[in-house]
């Protein structure tokens, strides 16, 4: 029987990323080292890392037409993730992210282009087939239709054995007070940085021993702190630790924490450990700071 795919739901954009010796300074002229074209988006992002890493995975989220959509669902095909599922809208423009990386100094500067393309609503995601899934993801966006998503799910899941049963994660990533409604819906939850900072949390371990109450009961948080690893806490109390597996050159961070995500998400879905699942998000994300885009990420 075919393997059960892993969706996320959330946002596909692309990605123009310049990468440059030294960052600009104010009022001077530069030169890029290259240029190119990559398909981003949270979401996204991590479906690209869970096909290289062999999981069958699929995306659901909003994607206008044209050259820029048709370069995106190229890229999709190329890496093996289904799309069946994408909510196509025919008028809108796709979101577009002009990156600037400096692998010398290890910094990037994103600058999003927001566009009037609508995210995914409950009413596209009750189209789906949620037979064909054993793992939903959702990057928080849209978070009033999110939790109605999710609810679908656990309508769904009702009806099952628990071995059957969908497992639900969230990823709260921006300071946005709507997306902190999801903490109570997902079955695993990340936060960033970011996130802990904004109320008041200055190491991984003090948000999750603060922040675990919002979570609804059994529920994993995590949360990732860059070059300070990362950690979770479960219901059974214990914090869970792993270090940062930094690159030998820091070459590009964009899509350090998708990749963390993915990783994490790959292992749990595998039965595999809390520890295990941390350990290996992090070696994985470090492997991705040490490459341009995600083709090296597998292997030694």
């Amino acid at each position: 029987m075919e393997d059960k795919k892993i969706l996320c739901v959330g946002l596909v954009c692309l990605d123009i990323i310049n990468v440059v010796d030294k960052y600009p300074e104010e009022d001077t002229d530069s030169r890029c080292l290259s240029q190119r074209w990559q398909r981003g988006g949270n979401a996204s992002n991590s479906c690209t890392v869970l096909s290289l890493l062999g999981a069958p995975c699929a995306f659901m989220g909003s994607l206008a037409t044209g050259p820029v959509a048709d370069f995106i669902v190229g890229d999709f095909t190329k890496r093996a993730v289904d799309i069946s599922g994408v909510a196509w809208q025919a008028e809108g423009e796709t979101p577009c992210a002009c990156c600037v990386v400096c692998p010398a100094s290890g910094s990037r500067t994103v600058v999003l282009s927001d566009t009037n393309l609508p995210d995914v609503t409950a009413a596209d995601f009750s189209k789906a087939d949620l037979r064909q899934f054993k793992w939903i993801h959702w990057e928080g966006r849209n978070a009033a239709e999110q939790v109605k998503m999710i609810r679908q799910v656990k309508l769904y899941n009702d009806s099952l054995p628990q071995q059957r049963r969908i497992t639900v994660s969230v990823e709260i990533e921006k300071t946005r007070e709507p997306l902190y409604q999801l903490f109570p819906h997902g079955d695993v939850v990340f936060i960033s940085k970011d996130v802990a900072k904004h109320f008041g949390f200055h190491s991984a371990a003090a948000a999750l021993s603060g922040l675990y109450s919002r979570v609804k009961e059994g529920a994993v948080l995590i949360c990732a702190w860059a070059e300070d690893g990362a950690d979770a806490l479960g219901p059974d109390g214990q914090v869970v630790h792993s270090d940062a597996f930094p690159p030998e050159a820091l070459v590009d961070t964009l899509g350090a924490g998708d990749t963390f995500n993915a990783a994490v998400i790959l292992t749990l879905s595998n039965g595999g450990s809390l520890q295990d699942a941390l350990t290996f998000g992090c070696q994985v994300a470090g492997r991705k700071c040490g490459i341009q885009g995600y083709d090296g990420i597998v292997g030694k």
